[in-house]
């Protein structure tokens, strides 16, 4: 009995145990199934987060390849379009070459055409005069044939008779060739004597028509004005245009351009950088800008001093100017500027001798040779463009027509236009007032940098060396190094067949590309 309860006692144990053991395991078993759970839980967040920041790359990582890309198709595009710009710049120039080179084989099967067209006509005169040739030989077979059948006194008649009439004829014009042999020696002997007392009574002002001469301090001064390796020399007379003659004359230089304000512009600038003493391209450059500037005040009281002479005071500023740069022109030997003030006053005296109005004649007189300061940028007869810029100022018209025909461009219709063709007569006939060869030297070096400044492309054009050498300014976006060359030899050309002149003349391109920079 007792060991059945002890038997019994085991069992219930074990069971308890058994129980204790199960609920035991039972419960480490949950709480694993909770830390595993767990576990996979934030394994779960942890994939979700790592899900989201690898979404977060690759969003980024995708905008930046796109940024990348537009970056670099924007550099893609920029390029394609400056290679554009430049194909289309080279083909602009290569148009400009072309179109350049065609209008010179222009101008060159013009040239030719003409010629073509004087041996035609040359081989017509030719032919009419082997007509005449023919005419004349059958006329003079007739003739033989008339005469052979003459008696030998009738033939003898008939040569004495045609020998006294070719006697006659001869005689005769022996008689005109002598007598125009003695009026041309008489008059070019009078010429002569004329041109020798016009020589001595205005040798002075004909000498300042073209040169211009400076004195220095010491000869060191010219090796400093040259410069070295003549940079200073060159550019001197390339901004000025004005050609500087350094030779051995003790303490002179010698400054020579037909145009006179240039000349004048010219001898200040270098008589201030002689006075300043430091000459090199800069200052010389900085020194002419100074020179223009003055000389353009003094033109301004050279014009209101003429006007003030002649009792005029409602002139025009731009008038006044224009008028001002007559003091610095000569026409014929002639100060123009005196010239114009002298028949306005002549103008003014025949006008109230007449009983016609003096102050209206006096104004045309003093304007009437306008056009001359600006007849070389613009070309053709002073007197008409003399006019336009009076008409194109308001003036009176009467004024402008009398200004327009005082040398019969326009047909004069006016009393006043009488006046002023008188005036101006009386005033350029005086003794020693003008001298021929100075105006067609003049016009000569006008005409050379007339046809240099036609050309497309040329800025600038100035005659040196006294129409020797022409110096000519291009603009270099314009006129390439292959350009120049062929510039220079259609310029050649075109003078050689339009102009008739002593000697050579050069002709010089210049190319020149500046950069220009300021150090602050």
């Amino acid at each position: 009995m007792l060991a059945f309860w002890i038997v019994l006692a085991g069992v219930i144990g074990l069971a308890i145990g058994g129980l204790v053991a199960f609920v035991t395991i039972k419960n480490r078993a949950n709480s694993k199934l909770h830390i595993a759970d767990k576990a996979v839980e934030e394994a779960s967040d942890e994939a979700d987060r790592i899900r989201k920041s690898a979404e977060r790359d690759a969003e980024t990582a995708m905008k930046e390849a796109l940024i990348a890309a537009r970056e670099e198709a924007m550099k893609l595009k920029q390029q394609n379009e400056h290679e554009d710009a430049k194909r289309k710049n080279e083909l602009r120039n290569l148009e400009t070459r072309i179109i350049q080179r065609e209008e010179s084989l222009d101008r060159r099967n013009d040239a030719l055409n003409t010629r073509e067209d004087s041996l035609q006509q040359a081989q017509l005169s030719l032919d009419e005069r082997n007509a005449e040739l023919d005419a004349m030989f059958a006329s003079q077979n007739d003739e033989l044939e008339r005469i052979a059948s003459f008696t030998q006194q009738e033939a003898r008649d008939e040569l004495i008779a045609r020998v006294k009439e070719q006697v006659v004829a001869e005689e005769a014009q022996i008689l005109r060739d002598s007598e125009a042999r003695v009026r041309a020696t008489a008059e070019r002997t009078a010429r002569e004597i004329i041109s020798v007392a016009i020589q001595r009574a205005a040798s002075d002002q004909a000498g300042e028509i073209t040169v211009t001469t400076v004195h220095i301090p010491s000869d060191d001064l010219k090796g400093r004005i040259i410069g070295r390796e003549g940079r200073n020399i060159r550019t001197f007379e390339q901004i000025s245009g004005v050609s500087l003659v350094i030779d051995d004359t003790p303490e002179t230089v010698v400054l020579s351009c037909f145009d006179p304000v240039r000349r004048e512009t010219a001898r200040v600038a270098l008589e201030n950088l002689i006075a300043d003493g430091r000459i090199h391209p800069a200052r010389i450059e900085e020194m002419y800008k100074k020179a223009e500037k003055l000389v353009h005040e003094r033109v301004m009281e050279a014009g209101e001093q003429a006007a003030f002479e002649a009792g005029i005071h409602d002139l025009k500023p731009e008038i006044i100017e224009t008028l001002g740069a007559l003091k610095y022109r000569a026409s014929y030997g002639q100060n123009v500027l005196q010239h114009s003030v002298q028949v306005a006053e002549l103008a003014g005296l025949m006008a109230s001798e007449l009983g016609f109005d003096e102050t209206i004649a006096k104004r045309a007189g003093l304007l009437h040779d306008l056009g001359k300061a600006t007849s070389q940028e613009a070309g053709g007869s002073h007197a008409v463009i003399g006019a336009e810029l009076l008409k194109k100022a308001g003036e009176n018209p009467e004024v402008v027509h009398a200004v327009a025909a005082h040398h019969n461009d326009v047909e004069p219709n006016s009393v006043l236009d009488m006046l002023i063709m008188a005036a101006d007569a009386v005033s350029a006939a005086r003794p020693g007032a003008r001298r021929e060869s100075a105006e067609a030297y003049i016009k000569r070096l006008e005409q050379l940098e007339e046809i240099s400044n036609a050309h497309k492309g040329v800025e600038k054009t100035y005659a040196m060396q006294a129409g020797r050498e022409i110096h000519v300014m291009v603009q270099p976006e314009q006129v390439s190094d292959e350009d120049s060359r062929v510039l220079a030899h259609d310029i050649a050309q075109e003078i050689e067949s339009e102009m008739q002149y002593p000697g050579e003349v050069r002709v010089v391109v210049i190319r020149e590309s500046r950069a220009i920079e300021t150090a602050k």
